[in-house]
């Protein structure tokens, strides 16, 4: 690989190394890559309420392999689900458990029968107050009732119900901070119920009451948003809002989402979507997004070995978080889209600086055999992603240079075109204000 066609052994492993294969880097200071199986404890620890035993049952569906990590995680929603109230969702993990886990995790119909009676009783009492507030006329009475049962169906698991309620609540919002509470409950319930078109509906909404935004909602509507944009597959617009997310969210969403999703979502959309500069400027000289990167080594490092040229480190990283990533309920259906955009990227920019380029060296770089690669590039070439020919035989990329005599020429021309049209546009104003015709038009109006 070289910036002529000869190709000697001494720059061979010159370019090796500065692309991230062996060397004196591989020597640098850094965390060591994750690859372990996914601490389902300490991750479900990161969440709170029903988004927490979502995550878990998510991940014991993508375990059906990995017996223990399934049962692991259907042990753990069980026991949060007893802290709460959704009975419908407790008989759905017993069905999945069947058994396995013993005695102490089977169906506990007295718990059962307790909670409906309970939640029969406490729902005739809503509807008594919100009568008795109808019959009144006391907006402010109307609203609280109005979000009482959305809280209520919420926790029941009754999402549609929920989210009519809260969004009942609108019409009796006498201020701001109302119309912003409003919004946070109805996007919450969006989101669990994956209407990411409410979500952003919702946002727009709170962000046109800007007076009664604190730091935290911000943060967390810039999270709804860059969720919204996620699922959308709108990923430039998605990680411009995880970039933009406050370190004042700490764990304040945690109903949703989590610090370290914010910088893995962000991150990776940034990677996939942003030029050399943008992941200069507003990724890794972002100070505020390094606090959430702090908080996911492995994604820091995967950033700063793109921007520095080492695939393959880059790629060791990727590959390694991937089957992690893959149990994560937002992201598992995106990964592959990006991860396929991360790795193009990475192929143009490696063939970007040379004339010719070996196959067999960037193959080893990529971590790949060279037929592979080949037809990776044979798309990129078609699309027109990278200007260059490849020699079968050889296996050698050559660069395909525009013709720099032809292109100046061009140039010359449409600058000329471009300074003879502003002479005439000249002149006839001139003439114009010669002759006083900028007067006589202001007149007869």
């Amino acid at each position: 690989m070289e910036g002529d066609d000869e190709t000697s052994g001494p720059m061979i492993d010159d370019e090796i190394y500065a692309n991230g294969v062996g060397g004196d880097d591989e020597k640098r200071s850094r965390p060591i890559i994750s690859s372990e199986q996914l601490d389902v404890e300490a991750y479900a620890s990161l969440y709170s309420g029903r988004t927490k035993i979502m995550r878990l049952i998510f991940i014991a569906n993508k375990s059906k392999s990995n017996q223990a990590m399934e049962l692991e995680a259907l042990r753990m929603a069980y026991d949060e689900i007893k802290k709460g109230e959704n009975t419908q969702l407790f008989r759905d993990v017993v069905q999945m458990i069947g058994g396995r886990l013993g005695p102490d995790y089977a169906m506990d119909l007295a718990w059962c029968e307790m909670v409906d009676r309970r939640a029969d009783q406490k729902k005739e009492k809503l509807e008594n107050e919100l009568n008795a507030y109808r019959t009144n006329l006391i907006k402010e009475s109307i609203r609280m009732g109005y979000n009482d049962f959305g809280d209520f169906y919420y926790a029941h698991g009754q999402l549609g119900d929920a989210f009519k309620n809260y969004v009942r609540t609108r019409d009796y919002c006498t201020t701001a901070k109302h119309i912003v509470h409003m919004c946070m409950s109805s996007i919450l319930v969006s989101i669990e119920m994956s209407q990411f078109a409410h979500v952003s509906s919702y946002v727009s909404k709170a962000e046109q009451s800007p007076e009664a935004l604190d730091p935290v909602t911000v943060a967390k509507l810039r999270c709804a948003a860059g969720l919204a944009h996620l699922e959308a597959k709108k990923y430039k617009l998605a990680a411009r809002k995880f970039l933009e997310t406050g370190h004042e969210l700490g764990n304040h969403y945690n109903e949703v989402i989590a610090p370290q999703d914010v910088a893995t979502y962000g991150g990776l959309c940034a990677l996939a979507s942003f030029d050399r500069m943008e992941l200069k400027n507003k990724v890794i000289d972002n100070l505020n997004f390094r606090n959430f990167l702090e908080l996911v080594p492995e994604v820091r490092e995967l950033i700063n070995d793109f921007y520095s040229s080492h695939y393959a480190s880059c790629l060791d990283y990727l590959g390694n978080l991937k089957a992690n990533l893959l149990l994560d309920i937002h992201l598992h259906d995106h990964l592959e889209t990006l991860y396929g955009q991360i790795r193009h990227k990475a192929l143009i920019q490696y063939t970007h600086p040379f004339v010719s380029v070996d196959l067999h060296m960037m193959a080893s770089a990529f971590k790949t055999d060279v037929s592979g690669l080949e037809k990776e590039l044979e798309a990129l070439i078609t699309d027109n992603q990278v200007q260059a020919r490849i020699d079968s035989h050889n296996k050698i990329l050559y660069a395909r240079h525009a013709d720099q005599r032809n292109a100046t020429f061009q140039r010359v021309l449409q600058t000329g075109d471009e300074f003879d049209r502003d002479v005439k546009s000249m002149l006839l104003r001139v003439n114009l204000i010669k002759h006083e015709y900028n007067l006589k038009g202001s007149r007869k109006s």
